[in-house]
């Protein structure tokens, strides 16, 4: 048995080695040489499609540097053409027709009961009522009432001119014709003029700076102006773009920024250019942090420091009527109001509210604003007014 698997093993041994023997000799016969090299033919990948000009035939063009070539110059946007304001002087003469339209009841309720052939109790009651609902105030229009019934015992036989012409008189008397209701922009021996405009929002503020501007512009001055009310957005850019049209050079910060700081740096750039006027846009609602009548009080304090304030002008709208005497208070409170600026007076305003908050501020009428036009701000004449109120 063992002589057996001694053969198997010897012969596996010699089938091994005569397999290493072939391969052996099989490795070191030498390959066949490569072919001589050539170069291939190849075939260039189909063009891509091409639109226009690339479409063409490519030709040989001339190169030129970055700097030879002629860029197109930005072009600098145009400044905002100047316009020129219409002139201040009878200003609301010509707006008379617009302001008669909307205040006729007055003038033509009063002259209708004033016609009566018999005055009696009711008539007199009925005339007090119109007043009252004209928003003149229950003192006021008892000096009326009582001013009337005396002229009208003592002139017996009434004519329509000569009850017109009554009536003219004393609403004059009621609104003042002996009144200083110059704006102050022209302090003596120093420039420039600092006006400060005051009043809640809603009232027409931002914009009747903006017209204020125009109004002085008109009259031959030069403006600055403040945009100090930081709180309402897009107050800044509203008062800028008044300021474009005129020419008036707009003072302003970033938004929610410091009133009183902007108020300060608006007198002192109009000190250092030399303008006539700096116009002060304030804030005119109640900020989170501060009242604004602490901010207001504020932004007074800090202008002082720079030059005296001239003019502070609160801004009431007409229409809210005997509720913007409660508003007309609490400013007084604060700021010395120095004029009164009544807008939306083309409305359905009550012309007698010039009569009643001039008597509660005791301080005059001196603006009135009669529509949306950027000259409808006019200065306030008491004949005018009176002759628009009882019309023709």
């Amino acid at each position: 048995m063992e002589t057996v698997i001694l053969v198997v093993i010897i012969a596996v041994v010699l089938l091994g080695a005569i397999g290493g023997l072939v391969v052996g000799g099989r490795r070191k016969k030498s390959l066949p040489a490569p072919p001589p090299s050539t170069t291939p033919d190849l075939t260039a990948p189909p063009a891509e499609p091409h639109v226009g000009d690339e479409a063409e035939t490519p030709r040989d063009e001339e190169r030129r540097t970055i700097e030879e070539v002629d860029l197109p110059v930005a072009e600098e946007p145009e400044a905002p053409a100047i316009e020129v304001p219409e002139p201040t002087a009878g200003r609301l003469v010509r707006l008379r027709a617009r302001l008669s339209r909307s205040q006729n009841a007055l003038g033509k309720g009063l002259l209708t009961l004033l016609s009566r052939e018999h005055l009696d109790d009711d008539t007199w009651d009925e005339i007090e009522e119109i007043l009252l609902t004209a928003d003149v105030g229950v003192a006021p229009t008892q000096e009326l009432v009582d001013g009337l019934r005396e002229r009208v015992k003592v002139l017996g036989t009434r004519t329509p001119e000569e009850l017109r012409g009554l009536l003219r008189e004393e609403l004059l008397k009621l609104v003042g014709t002996d009144v200083d209701r110059t704006v102050r922009t022209e302090p003596e021996g120093r420039k420039p003029g600092v006006v400060m405009v005051v009043g809640v929002n809603g009232t027409g503020k931002t914009t009747t700076t903006g017209k204020l501007a125009r109004v002085l512009v008109a009259d031959g001055r030069t403006v600055v102006l403040g945009a100090a009310d930081t709180f309402r957005a897009a107050a800044a850019d509203q008062l800028q773009t008044w300021g474009e049209r005129v020419g008036a050079y707009t003072v302003r910060g970033p938004e929610g920024g410091d009133p009183a700081s902007i108020a300060f740096d608006a007198v002192k750039e109009g000190k250092e250019m030399g303008v006539d006027v700096v116009l002060i846009d304030t804030a005119g609602r109640l900020h989170t942090k501060t009242g604004l009548m602490d901010e207001l009080g504020k932004v007074k304090r800090v202008v002082e420091k720079q030059a005296p304030l001239d003019e502070v002008l609160l801004v009431l709208d007409a229409t809210t009527g005997q509720n913007g005497l409660v508003q007309a208070r609490v400013f007084a409170e604060v700021v010395d109001i120095t004029g009164i600026v009544l807008t939306k007076l083309d409305g359905t305003a009550k012309g007698g509210i010039v009569v009643a908050v001039q008597r509660e501020l005791g301080v005059p009428v001196k603006l009135i604003g009669l529509g949306e036009g950027a000259d409808d701000l006019a200065p306030f004449e008491p004949e005018a007014f009176v002759d628009a109120l009882i019309g023709d």
